[in-house]
């Protein structure tokens, strides 16, 4: 049963607080429906049907970024493909201290569709995070070297294009052309030993909708205000909310802000402090997360901050 046939089904008033009835009403009649595109294709860039966001540019639309990505999609047929999700268990596992010691790994590996993020590990830790991937979401910075170490060989690889210069390094990449590291504040790795069939660039419009209709950051940002961008997790769970019947979390949630020296992934060294300066509102996804817990849109594996 879909999450839009759930909400449906549901005597919301007599279950939740009219405030949460409101938040699921707003969420699920704006979602995207199961016949989006996922991926881009090189239609996008024939159809008139495709409008990009007025004023936009990546991470929430293509604007000004057609020639490169055509160059990209036509010279790789792959990435016409779209992933169908249709009646599936899915999981999204982000890289959270939160799935430290909760012994899920089997768990995680039963579902049907299991997300990862960026370069979180596996190996050493299956135990805990499990090794079933379906699909990893990253971007250039936190691409592995090897997919293959942490990721099984039908792993789909799905950038999500944050800024023009990342579609500029998967062209370097796919081409095997000289890579331009210099415009990168963390420059990604120059070599990406990766299944380009395996390849896929999320449709910006995903991130836009994650930002307006779960963030409700309004667009374009207030003059004078620091813009903030959703997280690839939060991201990976309205991607997960849209195509998948059951949607599961685990290894979300951040400790306290005032607790600087907590640990922020099961893996790694990094702690809170690291968090003190990030381009991502946690605070304001978190509350996010809780409401859609709150009303049964999602269920979490474990215990959470």
């Amino acid at each position: 049963m879909s999450n839009n046939i759930w909400f449906q089904s549901l005597d919301l008033k007599e279950q939740h607080p009219q405030s949460e009835v409101v938040f699921l009403m707003q969420f699920f009649s704006s979602s995207i429906a199961r016949t989006t595109k996922l991926f881009l294709k090189l239609e996008d860039f024939f159809w008139k049907e495709y409008v990009p966001l007025k004023g936009a540019r990546l991470p929430y639309s293509i604007e000004g970024n057609a020639l490169q990505l055509r160059k990209l999609i036509i010279s790789n047929s792959s990435f016409i493909l779209l992933l169908s999700l249709e009646c599936k268990r899915c999981v999204v596992v982000g890289n959270s201290y939160a799935i430290k010691n909760t012994s899920l790994g089997n768990t995680i590996n039963k579902y049907d569709v299991v997300i990862r993020l960026n370069n979180a590990p596996i190996r050493g830790y299956e135990e805990d995070v499990g090794n079933k991937t379906t699909i990893r979401i990253f971007y250039p910075e936190s691409a592995s070297p090897d997919p293959g170490l942490n990721n099984e060989a039908d792993t789909l690889m799905v950038m999500v294009p944050f800024k023009s210069r990342d579609l500029r390094w998967l062209k370097e990449i796919l081409y095997d052309e000289k890579r331009v590291r210099k415009d990168f504040s963390n420059p990604p790795t120059l070599i990406w030993l990766v299944d380009s069939s395996k390849v896929r660039v999320l449709d910006p419009h995903f991130m836009h909708q994650t930002a307006n209709k779960m963030l409700h950051i309004p667009f374009p940002p207030n003059k004078g205000r620091r813009y903030f961008h959703p997280t690839t997790g939060l991201l990976a769970v309205f991607v997960a909310l849209n195509y998948c019947d059951v949607v599961h979390l685990a290894g979300f949630g951040y400790p306290p802000r005032k607790n600087l020296q907590q640990p922020i992934h099961y893996f790694g060294q990094h702690t809170m402090k690291a968090m003190m300066h990030s381009p991502h509102e946690i605070g304001r996804e978190g509350q996010a997360l809780t409401r859609l817990e709150e009303i049964g849109a999602l269920m979490y594996l474990h215990p959470h901050l």
